[in-house]
């Protein structure tokens, strides 16, 4: 004998099952220290408990949060560094600290709000504040280059002007975005997973109290912020710069205060140098007609890997995923599938209601359903075990008239003489017999195909037997997500993109613009499938939760571009490229490294959950980046 497995059964009702809680708590706890106590050298011991499963999952949320805390650190830490100048009062260190704290409260006052609603915290929801944090400051910086580009158009006018300037630009950007994420994930929550709706619900709300903080709290900070620069004040202290005419300071002092050695005062807000980089060579190297044809074959090539990878996709998701990699269960689930893995799970099959096994015909009827059952492919009749055959045989060699229905229940007593585990197959009250239960055995269910597969062909056989069966195994919980899979998740992505088309077309005044939208949504939503393929991501229901983030997120990037260059006044479509790109150029690339840098870490997470939410929120990111930036412009200037 290679493995020997050991089965030990626990009562589930009545008093006991409180005990059984606390003896399985208590083995877990005590079982690592008394398995190493024994040093074993000769054999292996691995092991598992019902609550093994449930515990491992819920434990992967705490290992993440130490990564949390990392995740604010490098946000932080790139807004700070992209909104650094070399002057002392245009230094915006200020600014980029409160865009990520609006971000951080938005996430504050929707986990107190759902929590005190009572709506449950699942483990995906853990995911929630790194999207959050990527996506408020986003919105941050579209705000910030929107008030920079006002206050250089309107040197000497008022803050109020100046204000509502900004938010005529950037509101409307926000907004969009805002509103197409927040819808994708309100559509999200109509499917069938619990865990799906959780998730979006939490981040739908985040969403919404964010772009709340970003159009108040952020606003009030830009005036401040505007406010300390017209009195020419320094971005750490607020005191007042000196640099007067009469006090000759030293050529230090003026380069710590001024930024610039020769006394005087800052000159107004210059453009960003990556604006510049935007508009002098980024635009025109693109709008070149060579440049352009060789985007166009870059996108054919980029489709027809996508779709390859979508035909490939696996659906199905591997239990030993749930738990984190170092876990005990990880070792348990090898040993099974190396040594018992040509069988499948021992399935329970459930008589629901009371009948009379002391009536031949129904008895008959009993054992067609068990040869029926037997029958599928994926069972081993000779591994069955039913008490009602051994009772019938066991009647015919004691010659008891098991037509009778007071022998019947009184003979019983003989069969759990000889057989007693058969005592927990029967629920029997004085004068009948409430429920009963026999087991069949499953071989050869290696893929999730053959899960599915096997999930289906039991319940048809069950549901056309003439007795009321019920089939059920603790797996099947997970069988029953291929089921429903695939439909939920086209179901999803369809209804979302039908919701964004509609919101673009109210929001950005031109259909054609919108049309470019949809389109991007498409061509993201197909890479992302096609390329998470290749990247050994399963569809599940973790892999589906992102699809629907995916078109929320393909829809920023290409709604700003494809909007700046629809507003935009230029003649000649290479012109209106450059333009939108220069505008919003560099907030895009902003906001898809912020982004990215709030998942990143991520990937770096003990378990599979967090590692695909990684994954596939680099691929959104990345292709959202390229349309926005490389193949919608140059899509734009054809049409």
């Amino acid at each position: 004998a290679r493995a020997l497995k050991l089965m030990y059964y626990l009562q589930e009702d009545g008093p006991e099952a409180a005990e059984s809680r606390r003896w399985l708590e208590r083995f877990l706890q005590d079982f690592p220290s008394k398995l190493a106590g024994m040093k074993f050298t000769a054999i292996q011991v691995t092991y598992f408990t019902s609550l093994s499963r449930q515990q491992e999952f819920e434990g992967n949320t705490k290992s993440v949060i130490p990564l949390f805390s990392v995740t604010y650190f490098l946000t932080i830490t790139f807004s700070i560094v992209s909104c650094l100048r070399l002057s002392c009062v245009r230094n915006n260190v200020w600014l980029a600290c409160c865009g990520v704290l609006s971000a951080g409260f938005a996430v504050l006052s929707t986990f107190g709000l759902l929590l005190f609603c009572g709506v449950p915290f699942v483990i995906t929801v853990a995911n929630a504040p790194f999207l959050i944090l990527g996506v408020g400051v986003d919105d941050m910086f579209i705000m910030i280059a929107a008030w920079e580009q006002s206050s250089r158009r309107k040197e000497k006018s008022n803050v109020k002007s100046l204000l509502a300037e900004t938010y005529s630009e950037a509101a409307l950007s926000v907004t969009i975005t805002t509103l197409t994420d927040v819808l994708a994930f309100f559509i999200g929550t109509w499917t069938a997973f619990p865990s799906v709706r959780s998730f979006c619900l939490y981040t739908g709300t985040a969403f919404v109290f964010c772009y709340i903080y970003t159009m108040t709290f952020f606003g009030a900070i830009l005036v401040l912020n505007h406010k300390r620069e017209q009195g020419n004040r320094h971005w750490l202290t607020c005191m007042p710069v000196g640099g007067g005419e009469g006090q000759a300071e030293s050529c230090l002092y003026n380069t710590c205060c001024l930024g610039n050695c020769s006394g005087h005062s800052s000159q107004p807000e210059s453009e960003h140098p990556m604006s510049i980089f935007f508009k002098k060579y980024y635009g025109p190297f693109f709008t070149n007609k060579w440049i352009k044809a060789l985007v166009v074959l870059l996108y054919v090539a980029y489709l027809a890997g996508s779709i390859y990878g979508c035909t490939q996709i696996r659906e199905g998701i591997d239990l030993r995923n749930l738990a984190s990699d170092d876990s005990y269960v990880g070792p348990f689930y090898d040993d099974n599938e190396e040594y018992f893995s040509e069988y499948g799970p021992r399935v329970m099959v459930v008589i629901t209601q009371s009948v009379d096994y002391w009536n031949e015909t129904v008895r008959l009827g009993i054992e067609n359903c068990t040869q029926e059952l037997e029958g599928i492919s994926y069972v081993d009749k000779n591994l069955s075990e039913s008490w009602l055959r051994v009772y019938t045989v066991i009647g015919g060699a004691i010659s008891v008239d098991l037509n009778n229905k007071t022998l019947f229940l009184d003979n019983l007593d003989k069969l759990f003489h000889y057989f007693p585990s058969f005592k927990w197959d029967i629920n029997r009250t004085q004068d009948e017999i409430k429920a009963s239960r026999f087991f069949i055995q499953t071989v050869n269910v290696t893929s999730a195909v053959d899960e599915k597969n096997l999930l289906h062909e039991l319940r048809e056989t069950a549901r056309q037997c003439s007795v009321p069966l019920l089939v059920y195994h603790p797996a099947f919980i997970y069988y029953d997500q291929y089921l429903v899979i695939v439909q939920n998740t086209i179901q999803n992505i369809v209804v979302a993109a039908g919701a964004m088309l509609l919101v673009s077309l109210l929001l950005i005044p031109s259909p054609l613009c919108c049309l470019w939208v949809t389109f991007a949504i498409a061509s993201v939503i197909v890479g992302v499938a096609g390329f998470m393929t290749f990247w050994s991501v399963n569809l599940d229901s973790i892999s589906m939760i992102n699809l629907v983030i995916c078109i929320g997120f393909s829809v920023d990037f290409s709604a700003h571009i494809s909007y700046a260059f629809v507003s935009s006044g230029e003649s000649s479509a290479n012109r209106r490229a450059i333009e939108a790109l220069s505008l919003l150029g560099y907030p895009v690339l902003q906001g898809a490294v912020s982004t990215i840098l709030g998942v990143v870490v991520l990937a770096a997470a003990k378990t599979y959950i967090f590692r695909t939410f990684f994954k596939i929120m680099f691929l959104v990111i990345l292709f959202g980046a390229l349309h926005g930036l490389v193949f919608i412009p140059v899509f734009l200037t054809f049409f």
